[in-house]
């Protein structure tokens, strides 16, 4: 009887000993996969779909040579379940690395490394120039049905994936410019729609709406690339509004000859200066025959344009001209202005 029962207890540490065993060698075995390099000779481009699961990955993973054999699968799968990162792993394009392992991997989509495809949208650009640009990105797919409202897109920097369609990165341009100008603005109601959102009040008289807002803020935005100059050029043309001065803006009267559609070519948005004759032209645009701001904007303002016009700096200046210097220098009175326009031209006669 005793011996028997020495037998059994012998059964079972054996069996124990052998279950923990195993389970170590498991363990060590999962995590030898789990860490070891991979298959990948070369740098691999792998796009995790939205909404895409685990599993899918795994075996999308398989089938581009990134996972040497099947049960690789699994251990991915074990490994996103015991760092419980299954609804973390984003979506987009990644760029595996050589011998890149299955940590390697998942490490890098549950941090969202993807890989760096972007393109930077510069301040001022019409919502024409904007369209244009994507066109020219061959990384991009599909067509653009119809130019966005001019303001609605936010420039920004953005990522795209490979063959990505074209509409998309524009309503992410289109949704942050929204997203802006309702923080900016504190507008508390749910409105998707650009034009409507354009009759929200927003900013303080003798703007109203966010559309004297962008139209303000897109003005600023082509009269100056120096951003220490926005919020004092935002308020020359905020005292010009309030005392009834037309704005007298160039950059006006070219949207009113080209309706955005701006040319390329190295020499401006004409391809020529512009003309005392086309400061006649008849057209709401035209700030020299008519005071006030446009009928909306005449570009895509950046964030800091827009803030500049809603925080503008409080003085007397009512003009500005070039300085020569990438700037300008600013009077209260007309003499003043007209003695600065004299040294402009003459420091512009000097360059060519």
């Amino acid at each position: 009887m005793a011996r028997a029962s020495k037998m059994a207890l012998g059964f079972v540490v054996y069996g124990f000993t052998s279950l923990v065993i195993l389970c170590a060698l498991t363990g060590f075995w999962l995590l030898s996969t789990y860490k070891s390099p991979g298959p990948l000779s070369e740098p691999l481009l792998f796009d995790v779909a939205d909404g895409a699961s685990s599993g899918a990955i795994a075996h999308n993973l398989l089938g581009q040579g990134a996972f040497a054999h099947e049960y690789d699968i699994f251990v991915f799968k074990l490994a996103v379940r015991a760092k419980n990162v299954g609804g973390q792993l984003k979506a987009g394009e990644y760029e595996l690395p050589a011998r890149a392992s299955i940590a390697d991997i998942l490490n890098m989509m549950a941090d969202g490394k993807t890989f760096g495809r972007r393109v930077t949208v510069r301040e001022g650009l019409t919502s024409f120039e904007i369209v244009r640009e994507l066109k020219a990105i061959q990384e991009l797919s599909g067509e653009v049905a119809s130019i966005p409202p001019e303001g609605s897109l936010l420039p920004n920097t953005y990522e795209y994936r490979l063959n990505e369609e074209r509409a998309a990165v524009l309503t992410r341009m289109e949704e942050d410019m929204h997203n802006a100008i309702v923080t900016l603005c504190g507008i508390e109601a749910d409105i998707s729609d650009f034009n409507m959102l354009m009759k929200e009040e927003c900013g303080e008289a003798p703007l109203k709406t966010v559309r004297d807002v962008l139209t303000l803020a897109s003005i600023v935005e082509k009269e100056t690339g120096v951003a220490q100059e926005r919020k004092r050029v935002a308020g020359v043309f905020i005292n010009r509004l309030k005392q009834g001065i037309a704005l007298q803006t160039d950059p006006t009267v070219i949207y009113a000859i080209t309706k955005g559609k701006h040319k390329n070519d190295g020499k401006g948005p004409l391809g020529r200066r512009l003309l005392s004759k086309d400061l006649q032209i008849e057209s709401p645009y035209n700030t020299y025959k008519y005071a006030g701001l446009p009928p909306g904007p005449i570009a895509n303002p950046g964030r800091a344009s827009i803030e500049a016009v809603l925080n503008p700096e409080v003085h007397e200046f009512l003009y500005f001209v070039a300085d020569g210097t990438g700037g300008h220098v600013f009077s209260k009175t007309l003499s003043e202005h007209n003695e600065n326009v004299t040294k402009w031209r003459k420091i512009r006669r000097e360059q060519k």
